[in-house]
């Protein structure tokens, strides 16, 4: 293969070389080919010019039709610095760089006026007029050709669901994904009931709408509380939680049957037109009235939301900040003398009411806001404090395990009953005291179904046991240290986002503030369960690579 001539070095040496890497699906990801043909041809093209490789990013199943690409935002970060590793990002063809044609312009335009060229190793780079051409034509067909894949695709998906099948997501709670049919090396899939998780949605349901049999109907938390206690577990051993329970509670596919797919746009979020929905059938697992029953029960019980400016304003303490004196929210108001603006938080309660109802109160905030900082980086966020906090959540924890020790313990037997009940029935068979006809035989038949599900759910408790994470003193060191540092380096919606992590509401008086938090929250936070992956890009104005925004990179930052 001829190597297209790159740019001149710089006077300085030789130039140094970043290699973007990527894929578009995780499949590629892992059969583990393009990404090592992709190195292999692109540090030859480098040892071929005389560059040194200094960096290598790499992106395995991301797509690249946007910047939405955590490796890729860390380079664009690391070329914007004055530091930057490297002059040249080295790519094997511009569509792992981009699939955009615009975007991609822009890009490079825009790392160029930085100092960092983008070169491809198969296809025409530089600054020729005739080769920026050439660049924007191919930028312009990529793009074409990932849209008409993307539509392919789709229309086979859409295919796929109208045969019946599942197209490949994880499988809602309730069900399990079984091999349908095979049609040449691809096997179709379908949903079935999982009998153990199924056990758990109906009894969501009955408590909602009748009680555990020792009270009236439960709501939302105290179902929650109640799931929590007597040990039930989700799918991958937490707890449960408000917002999946009441996704549990609204979804209409447990009862008509009918799962949608294609109902949003997965990229924008947005619903798609109703005619391209298609409905995947699959067991119901809750009769219809109770499901109308929950609904309408759901109605009345409306929760009020959180309002998105308390998330996405640039106010440090909105959300967090109240009055204590009426309990309203301190909300952020200016003036301006002399041509500077001072800005405070002020009761919301004194705002909205006048003083008849709070006398109201304004701290400037800047004063707050570093009160607060500094309080929580010095009386908080230091191992020894968070060990001493925690000894007691430890104690509820192990209450909670005790829980579901105790729930084991009656499945265990449970299960014995089950197998004793089996055993004096062969016993009889074989004995001849009684025949094996047809009813004897489905009475068999529902034993061992009761006894697999028994079973099933005891493996499961054990299953989640072993993979429950703990709170170590690693983890309060690794902790104490990260949210340090990114209280004192990160932006305002960094802060913000971490605040809010471990603080419940911060009550302003006037000679006292308190800042109050939940144990529960912070041990969550600590182990390394309170991720939120599918919430930043929705509430974060700018979504950058920089961990916080990041739950990959979180995930790794944190000790294992």
């Amino acid at each position: 293969m001829s190597f297209k001539t790159p740019p001149a070095p710089n006077e300085t040496g030789s130039k140094r070389a970043a290699l973007y890497l990527r894929v578009s699906t995780g499949r590629q990801a892992a059969g583990d080919v393009s990404i090592p043909s992709q190195r292999d041809l692109t540090k030859r093209y480098c040892d071929a010019q005389g560059w040194i490789v200094t960096s290598e990013f790499v992106e395995p199943g991301a797509s690249a039709t946007d910047d939405r690409r955590p490796v890729f935002q860390r380079m664009l970060e690391e070329a914007a610095s004055p530091d930057h590793r490297f002059d040249v990002i080295c790519v094997h063809a511009f569509s792992r760089f981009y699939r955009n044609g615009a975007e991609m312009e822009l890009t490079i335009r825009r790392l160029r006026k930085q100092g960092v060229e983008v070169i491809s190793v198969t296809q025409p780079t530089g600054d020729d007029p005739s080769q920026e051409l050439m660049r924007q034509i191919i930028g312009v067909f990529d793009e074409y050709t990932s849209r008409e894949n993307g539509k392919n695709v789709i229309r086979s998906m859409r295919e796929s669901a109208k045969q019946g099948f599942w197209n490949g997501a994880r499988a809602p709670l309730g069900y399990r994904i079984v091999d349908a049919e095979k049609r040449g090396s691809k096997i179709k899939k379908k949903l079935d009931i999982d009998p153990v998780e199924a056990e758990t949605l109906r009894l969501i349901y009955k408590l909602y709408t009748e009680g555990d049999g020792h009270s009236g109907p439960l709501g939302i938390k105290d179902t929650c509380k109640w799931l929590n206690s007597n040990g039930y577990r989700t799918r991958l051993g937490s707890t449960f939680g408000l917002g999946p329970l009441h996704k549990i509670l609204t979804n209409a596919g447990y009862a008509t049957g009918k799962w949608p797919f294609g109902k949003l746009n997965s990229r924008t979020g947005q619903l798609h037109d109703p005619s391209l929905v298609v409905d995947v059938p699959v067991p119901p697992i809750i009769p219809m009235d109770l499901f109308e029953r929950v609904q309408a029960r759901l109605a009345m019980n409306n929760p009020r939301v959180t309002p998105p400016r308390v998330v996405n304003g640039p106010t440090l303490l909105s959300g967090l900040a109240t009055c204590a004196t009426c309990g309203a929210s301190m909300t952020r108001t200016g003036t301006t003398r002399r041509h500077k603006s001072y800005t405070y938080y002020s009761c919301s309660g004194c705002k909205r009411k006048g003083k008849s109802a709070c006398t109201g109160r304004h701290v400037p905030m800047p004063k707050l806001d570093e009160l607060v900082l500094q309080n929580v980086k010095e009386q908080l966020l230091v191992p020894e404090r968070l060990t001493v906090i925690l000894e007691a959540l430890m104690e509820r924890r192990s209450e909670k395990d005790q829980a579901v020790a105790g729930r084991r313990k009656s499945l265990e037997g449970e299960l014995r009953e089950k197998k004793d009940k089996l055993a004096r029935l062969y016993r009889a068979i074989e004995e001849g005291v009684i025949d094996l006809d047809t009813d004897l035989k489905e009475r068999i038949k529902i034993l061992k179904n009761e006894r697999d599900i028994v079973q099933a759910t005891m493996d499961r408790i054990d299953t989640q046991a072993r993979q429950r994470s703990s709170v170590t003193p690693e983890r309060i060191e690794a902790f104490s240290k990260l949210m340090r540092d990114k209280l004192d380096s990160g932006d305002t919606q960094a802060r913000k986002a971490y605040l809010r992590s471990v603080i419940s509401r911060i009550e302003v008086d006037d000679q006292k503030v308190r800042i109050i938090g939940e144990k529960a929250s912070l041990s969550d936070v600590i182990a390394g369960r309170q991720i939120n992956a599918g919430n930043v890009r929705g509430f974060v104005r700018k979504w950058r690579d920089l961990g916080e925004s990041n739950p990959s990179l979180l995930r790794e930052r944190q000790p294992s």
